[in-house]
């Protein structure tokens, strides 16, 4: 079985532009559905790829636009909310994370089963939970079951996590759920964030510094998903995806520090000024660095349990053996050496 027309949702972003150039590799027909066309540029390139403006939030749009397709890949996901949740107002007024990680699946999956697709992949999060403390963990949660249900019939479960009438069940759907830790790898806004930090500051109070993250490389996240599509092994599965070592907080500010040749002193906060930095940077004007949603979820550990096992045959590789040599560009020796490397000097 080979799923041979694929429609992508979200893959402008950094784990999609990955996927797309393998599947395109593969002589796939991938339909990109994007907000922003000029930011998918470089994926307009490839001869098999086709990009649209869309609204993914429109059920006409993606109606029309899963048609004739195999199979979707939903990888849209936001970490901050410009509209935060509330769970006292309907569902179109929830915030942003409701819109994105719970009515975008639901969409998603209407469109798919209106047009015949019977293939759905899933970017959930480690973490993501239901009962979650934090908004983002809870509707990444609300949205993989969502996902998971679709497949079920309705008479498997009394609960299900669906507004109104049981819509999405009973689709049969073949979809497969991924789990990812925090994803690295060029121009990711993980390490890349910490490295802006560490040119600028002499000195770097961190805020739960002991949080403890299994960090993953966005090849190896793009090579589950290609290696997952047409495999029926897959089907129904849902899989944790993390890399071989276990970090805390300071050690990743430590490591990506030491790639750039920088050496802040770095302060580790108690809980309670945690929580203060967290707020403090939450009311601040302009890019999100961190939030109180950020602080609940990092009060519980971002690492693989074994609840949901990794892919058969999952090598992934090192962050210490990957990383540094992505994060040298970001000092200037690290990007004069980057140019002379790509000129083959």
């Amino acid at each position: 079985m080979k799923f041979q027309r694929i429609c992508v949702l979200g893959g402008s972003g950094f784990v999609g532009s990955a996927i797309i150039q393998m599947l395109a590799a593969q002589g796939r027909e991938v339909r990109v559905l994007t907000r922003n066309r000029d930011r998918a540029k470089a994926l307009t390139v490839l001869p098999t790829v086709e990009v649209f403006d869309a609204n993914i939030h429109d059920q006409v749009e993606l109606n029309r636009h899963f048609e004739g397709m195999d199979a979707v890949i939903n990888l849209v996901g936001v970490l901050h909310e410009g509209h935060a949740s509330r769970v006292d107002k309907p569902s179109a007024r929830r915030g942003d994370f409701h819109e994105n990680h719970v009515e975008l699946p639901r969409k998603m999956l209407h469109a798919a089963a209106a047009n015949g697709v019977q293939r759905v992949l899933h970017m959930s999060a480690l973490g993501a939970d239901p009962t979650s403390r934090s908004a983002y963990q809870r509707s990444k949660g609300v949205g993989e079951a969502l996902v998971r249900e679709s497949s079920m019939p309705s008479s498997d479960n009394e609960r299900w996590y669906l507004d109104g009438p049981k819509f999405v069940h009973g689709y049969g759907m073949n979809t497969t759920i991924f789990r990812p830790s925090v994803i690295f790898g060029r121009g990711d806004s993980f390490l890349s964030m910490f490295a802006g930090l560490v040119k600028m500051l002499p000195v770097i109070p961190l805020a739960n510094a002991g949080a403890k993250f299994q960090p993953v490389w966005v090849e190896d996240v793009a090579q589950a998903f290609v290696d997952a599509l047409d495999n029926t092994a897959t089907f129904g599965e849902t899989y944790d995806l993390c890399g071989p070592q276990v970090y805390t907080l300071q050690e990743l500010v430590e490591l990506t520090a030491q790639a750039i040749n920088k050496h802040p002193r770095i302060i580790p906060l108690c809980k309670n000024l945690s929580y203060a930095q967290a707020w403090a940077m939450e009311l601040m004007p302009g890019k999100k660095l961190m939030t109180r949603d950020n602080f609940y979820a990092m009060l519980v550990d971002n690492v693989c349990s074994g609840e949901h096992p990794a892919p058969h045959n999952w090598k992934p590789s090192a962050l210490a053996a990957i990383a540094p040599d992505y994060l040298s560009g970001e000092n200037p020796r690290g990007r004069y050496d980057a140019f002379r490397h790509s000129a083959g000097r």
